[in-house]
């Protein structure tokens, strides 16, 4: 896996590459949500070119449906690997989210391994899909957890905000837990911005600060994605 030139120079840091996805596992799962989120439902897609082409950079997307996240991997630019809770990772879907460069986290405790390997997507200059709210919930980034902040300020990625809207709207005929088959999805990515302050500070004060900062950009990216939609 090539590195982003921006990571491991300057005398900084570099995380071990032990256990990082790879890019390409995660293009394999893009092609894949690809055939099955335009083949089920009628996405539309805006601002995707404001997604920056190359480096690290973290998706931060509102949560409001089993599908938001399946939707944003198949519809990006770039290919994207998400942190998914421990749970989804059952069966026959453990070892396919896994070759599929998704990363599993232990959402009840400080997961090191977890974040060590999300650390190293954005040090091999790759893309790390979040969900800031933590859960599904009205998917209205009003409440957000300080993990966002920690990746973007201890990674040094710039955010994107991405807006998912209309998969909670209507449920399907067939399969109840599904919006309609057919149905139109808008997905809405906004301007990528900085989350820290400039001055690289990592203390809780920061972080917290940086979180507030978050949380006004993906708030204003919501509200402008539902006038633009109208929805």
């Amino acid at each position: 896996m090539r590195r982003h030139p921006r990571r491991g120079e300057a005398g900084r840091p570099v995380t071990s590459t032990a256990g990082v996805p790879s890019e390409r596992g995660a293009e394999v799962g893009r092609r894949i949500g690809v055939g099955l989120m335009y083949g089920l439902f009628k996405p539309r897609v805006l601002g995707a070119w404001k997604v920056p082409a190359t480096g690290p950079l973290i998706f931060a997307i509102n949560h409001s449906h089993n599908i938001d996240g399946p939707m944003v991997m198949g519809v990006a630019p770039r290919p994207t690997h998400f942190l998914i809770k421990k749970e989804a990772f059952i069966g026959p879907l453990d070892p396919f989210l896994t070759g599929i460069g998704q990363l599993k986290v232990d959402r009840d405790t400080t997961d090191r391994t977890a974040i060590t390997r999300a650390l190293g997507v954005l040090d091999n200059g790759g893309v790390l899909g979040i969900f800031p709210e933590g859960t599904r919930g009205e998917g209205d980034f009003a409440a957000l957890r300080a993990g966002l902040a920690y990746f973007a300020v201890r990674g040094g990625a710039p955010i994107v905000p991405v807006a998912v809207l209309g998969s909670t709207e209507r449920r399907g005929r067939l399969i109840k837990a599904l919006p309609p088959l057919r149905s139109r999805v808008d997905v809405v990515f906004g301007e990528a911005f900085e989350a820290g302050d400039g001055s690289g500070r990592r203390t809780r004060k920061a972080l917290d600060e940086a979180t507030e900062r978050i949380q006004k950009q993906l708030a204003a990216h919501l509200e402008n994605a539902r006038r633009l939609t109208g929805r």
